[in-house]
């Protein structure tokens, strides 16, 4: 069963993504903001992190960037997760070291076909 780190400040965000995912068959861990993310994905080794990108202490764009320069962590997939639908925020996520982006609010079928493709990918 694979392990999704959840890094999401907001609670009820927070709550209802991780449920859905419980329910799809996965582990989740969950982070409220990108320090603890950082020190969870180094500590649980998750599969994939959904990151939320406008988060406090550190933000998803440099805890993104600190995941990526880390050899323990730089393998592990990062799905940007933002309100901002913008090309250039497409573009940014990439340029951190994100593997894909997503959109809020989250449309779960479309974010659980993108974690399929990249756990695909990293079994292979």
């Amino acid at each position: 069963m694979p392990t999704i780190l959840l890094v999401e400040d907001n609670e009820l965000n927070r709550d209802m993504l991780s449920r859905r995912l419980v329910r799809k068959g996965y582990d989740v861990l969950i982070a409220e903001d990108g320090a603890k993310g950082l020190s969870a994905a180094a500590e649980g080794k998750p599969d994939l992190i959904l990151m939320d990108m406008s988060l406090p202490v550190v933000d998803g764009w440099e805890a993104t960037r600190r995941l990526k320069a880390e050899p323990r962590t730089r393998s592990i997939p990062v799905i940007a997760l933002t309100a901002h639908a913008m090309s250039s925020d497409r573009e940014k996520a990439v340029s951190v070291g994100c593997d894909d982006y997503d959109t809020k609010p989250v449309e779960l079928e479309r974010l659980l076909a993108k974690i399929e493709r990249l756990l695909q990918a990293g079994s292979s």
